[in-house]
């Protein structure tokens, strides 16, 4: 179709001009290719203050015009009952796994409390929806982290530009990352072909689609030039009940010399020149578009540490940058997040610190589905995250936070064995710099190994603190002594094991059986061994304080060999 290249320019692709954060933004960018509306007025809400998972058993405070995903619920009369109790607490919509097809009930329901219900398209994935609606409804919604952003084009304005583009060339498009992962797409997806469907849903193009695109030589064309390239379609995957794979129009997106990703336009042919001209012209604007929004969320990382950093103090600055951070003066638990990575393994620093990154956001969005009003950020090389929980007895609120921290260690994955240590309760916001404490106190066990879990509360790790803090404070020259010292030399000089003896009847508190099970010897060479121990150390083993006194130097000789042993 016949294209204005002279009206084509920045102004051309606007952001759009309904609210930033309303529900009908939201319909607008995601369209029916991931939801629909079953029933409810979209227009009722006047923005949508965060996105909440529904949770029946342990309900999550909700923050004004709440976004809901019912990720369990399918029954219509269960949906109808939590629409009108999503209504009396001022929620905006409930998002619901599709099909559903809402009986009177539901519509009266949705009607009477101002609820819209909305369905989402089966394959899809409930933590790609959570990212991008948080993506679309969360930047105009920042605690003021910084006035001058807000003159930028901010970062779901992806989605804005990508319908722009697509309505300029009369065709669906989709923005991508140099990696193949989606960042925004345009309406119109619906009946293209199976690898976009896909692309969409995973928020991933598929790895056998990608595959072939290398194979061709397809990346490597695109990247080489500057004007669109088109890709012809694939071959044939000889599945009849699956449509063909449409041709599609590329074209790089970059920053200067560096390539930032790809935007993917379904044409049935080669691009004219008027509309390669304007895939041109549009891969400047993406290029910005996405360049700021990587400037921006550094700069909002640095500015939530640098808050929450402040809050962790209990200082005087600390109630400004609670309220900031949208916190309250309330019950909360820190958390605190590191990394064990192996010491045989020389991985790049910006591999890590990348992987860092990446495993912060999923905790903030984890603990933020958990409760609205929680944030994480990374300070140096722990994640600390604060978690709201209602007023409740201490034992229980540890124990929740230690239940939530597992759970999301069970669903990230990563290859840097992330750790959680969980702080005391804090009563109010001048208790967190305890809490925080106590948080990295037990990460620090965590990450030496001698708890053996990925979580534990300060309570469940306090003595290992306690001996990780007696080995900083003991020089380096000072261990082993005395007895131990006199065993180990022996055991250098003969390749004898007599310290491992001696450790692991201590261990088991005098067990002969069970020390010498530990070791897989028989009881008899075990009994030996040990006089051995006791004549070559010159130790009394019925006196208590020589056997606290090898028990301590002992272990702390570990802790001084473990990955965090100081």
């Amino acid at each position: 179709m016949p294209v204005d290249r002279a009206s084509f320019g920045p102004v051309l692709i606007p952001v759009t001009s309904l609210p930033r954060a309303s529900l009908a933004r939201v319909l607008e960018e995601l369209g029916s290719t991931l939801l629909d509306v079953v029933c409810g007025d979209v227009e009722r809400a006047d923005g949508i203050g965060g996105v909440v998972i529904h949770d029946p058993l342990d309900e999550p405070e909700l923050p004004d015009n709440a976004l809901v995903l019912g990720v369990a619920l399918h029954d219509l009369s269960d949906i109808a009952r939590v629409v009108t109790r999503l209504g009396q607490r001022g929620a905006a919509a409930l998002v619901v796994r599709a099909p559903v097809t809402a009986d009177e009930a539901l519509i009266d329901a949705a009607e009477a409390s101002g609820v819209a219900v909305l369905s989402f398209a089966r394959g899809a994935s409930w933590t790609h929806l959570a990212g991008m609606l948080r993506t679309l409804t969360t930047d105009s919604n920042r605690h003021d982290m910084d006035g001058h952003t807000a003159d930028r084009i901010e970062s779901g304005d992806l989605f804005a530009v990508a319908n722009a583009i697509a309505a300029l060339l009369d065709a669906p498009v989709t923005i991508e990352d140099r990696n193949s992962r989606l960042l925004a797409f345009s309406s119109r997806q619906e009946d293209i072909d199976p690898s976009r469907v896909q692309t969409i849903l995973g928020r991933q193009v598929p790895e056998h689609y990608t595959r072939i695109l290398e194979e061709r030589g397809v990346f490597q064309a695109i990247y080489r030039s500057d004007r669109p390239v088109f890709v012809a379609s694939l071959p044939e995957s000889g599945d009849t009940t699956q449509s063909p794979e449409l041709p599609r129009a590329a074209i790089a997106v970059r920053a200067g010399d560096e390539i930032l990703g790809a935007i993917w336009v379904v044409v049935a042919e080669p691009l004219s020149e008027d509309r390669s001209e304007v895939l041109y012209e549009a891969s400047k604007l993406v290029a910005m578009h996405m360049v700021w929004q990587r400037a921006d969320a550094d700069m909002e990382r640095r500015q939530r540490a640098e808050l929450l950093a402040t809050a962790l103090e209990s200082g005087p600055g600390s109630p400004e940058a609670i309220r900031r951070l949208g916190l309250k003066d309330e019950p909360a638990v820190v958390l605190a997040l590191t990394v064990v990575d192996a010491a045989n393994e020389h991985r790049l620093p910006a591999r890590t610190a990348t992987e860092r990154k990446r495993l912060t956001d999923a905790f903030a969005m984890h603990l933020a589905a958990v409760h609205p009003r929680a944030t994480a950020a990374l300070i140096g090389d722990i994640a600390y995250g604060i978690l709201p929980l209602l007023p409740q007895n201490r034992h229980d609120a540890e124990e929740r936070a230690a239940r939530i921290a597992t759970e999301f260690l069970a669903r990230v994955g990563s290859r840097l064995r992330p750790v959680i240590g969980v702080g005391p309760y804090a009563e109010d916001s001048a208790a967190l710099a305890r809490s925080r404490t106590g948080a990295e106190r037990a990460s620090r066990v965590l990450r030496s190994g001698t708890a053996g879990q990925p979580v534990a509360r300060l309570d469940d790790v306090h003595v290992e603190a306690l001996l990780l803090e007696l080995a900083d404070l003991v020089p380096r020259g000072d261990l082993p002594s005395g007895v131990v010292a006199r065993v180990i030399a022996y055991d250098e000089i003969h390749a004898t094991n007599l310290a491992e003896t001696l450790r692991s009847w201590l261990d088991a508190f005098g067990d002969v059986a069970t020390a010498a099970a530990s070791m897989f010897v028989h009881p008899n060479t075990f009994r030996y061994r040990l006089r051995r121990a006791a004549e070559v150390g010159r130790i009394d083993l019925n006196d208590p304080s020589a056997r606290l006194s090898a028990m301590l130097q002992l272990h702390l000789m570990s802790l001084r060999s473990a990955p965090d042993g100081g």
